[in-house]
């Protein structure tokens, strides 16, 4: 192995990780009461999404400790954003991934792994035990490392520098707008909104942490059910949901998603994906009890672009959720959102 790298990486791609704008969302969110919604751009970094962050310290870390080095083999379980992030580094630190996914991976996901030069290792069926996915790739994680020799899993789900990260996301929300009424983003790992949550209680702020989850998902204790998109809600509770990370909970559905991410795109011109759209919809459940003048600031976590063949379809949605889903020219942005 060779030596721990330093800041080699000074000035190539992954050093413009991190350091997203914050932009303030007047037209889809606009109100008589003087709230404020604002945007943490986390599809704004390189890999196009938040999980650019966990994965550069990730890697990192255990570059550091001398676990890995160029050569080595990384594999990892991901629905995809994590594993584009981790693809994008592994490129230029030349490494080997592979890439545990299932079938809800989105092909635009698995063509750009592809072209990063990853490997896919498809995961086809559930775990028998749960009738969920997610199991059944970290067993097949669990398999590969054993059977390939210094192969190295940095588990996203369970490694602490996954939620150490996402600290930097609220040291730079907490720069950026001073000190926010509310903080409001999607849980999968919950990494993200574990390190806001760690941030603000060590700070001292005032800022309530929300949390967002399919209403489908297990990770709030709602019951396990059919979700559609990827990237928010398990069907599993993750390691790092056992602590506390957030002040407040809000469930969503994917009608709820696919309504709030169009409108989005139709009315502040951002094309963001389905646990961006699932955050936006939670402010909107939250607004009428939030005080007059509040500022909240929600976090948008990945780029629509991968999920043109899905939420931006009109035939896939149609499909999945019924016509009713598509919303009619000229229809009101927060019609049928309940």
């Amino acid at each position: 192995m060779t030596a721990p790298m330093t800041d080699g990486w000074t000035g190539t791609l992954i050093s413009a990780i991190g350091r997203t704008p914050v932009v303030e969302l007047k037209r889809l969110f606009a109100n008589d009461r003087g709230i404020r919604v604002l945007a943490k751009l986390e599809l704004l970094n390189p890999g196009g999404s938040a999980k650019d962050r966990p994965a550069l310290r990730l890697l990192r870390e255990a570059y550091r400790a001398g676990r890995i080095g160029p050569g080595s083999t990384i594999v990892e379980s991901s629905s995809g954003n994590t594993a584009i992030s981790l693809a994008m580094i592994c490129a230029q630190w030349d490494m080997r991934l592979i890439c545990v996914v299932d079938p809800r991976t989105a092909e635009a996901n698995l063509a750009m792994l592809k072209a990063l030069g990853a490997e896919i290792d498809y995961v086809a069926e559930p775990d028998p035990a749960t009738g969920e996915f997610l199991p059944a790739r970290i067993r097949r994680v669990r398999e590969l490392v054993d059977a390939i020799p210094g192969a190295f899993w940095p588990n996203q789900y369970e490694n602490e520098n996954n939620w150490l990260a996402q600290k930097e996301t609220m040291r730079e929300i907490h720069e950026q707008t001073g000190e926010p009424d509310y903080v409001i983003g999607a849980v999968s790992t919950c990494g993200t909104m574990l390190g806001c949550y760690k941030y603000v209680r060590e700070n001292g702020l005032s800022t309530k942490v929300v949390a967002v989850d399919s209403e489908a998902s297990s990770i709030l204790g709602a019951p396990r059910g059919r979700r559609l998109f990827p990237g928010m809600g398990a069907g599993m509770v993750p390691p790092f949901a056992r602590r506390r990370f957030f002040d407040e909970a809000v469930t969503v559905s994917d009608l709820e998603i696919v309504r709030e991410c169009r409108a989005m795109a139709g009315l502040e011109g951002l094309l963001a994906g389905p646990s961006s759209g699932g955050v936006a919809a939670a402010v909107r459940k939250m607004m009428p009890r939030m005080p007059d003048r509040a500022v909240c600031v929600m976090i948008v976590h990945d780029r629509g672009e991968r999920y043109l063949d899905t939420l931006y379809s009109d035939a896939w949605v149609k499909r999945h959720l019924g016509p009713h889903a598509v919303r009619k020219e000229g229809e009101a942005a927060d019609a049928d959102l309940g």
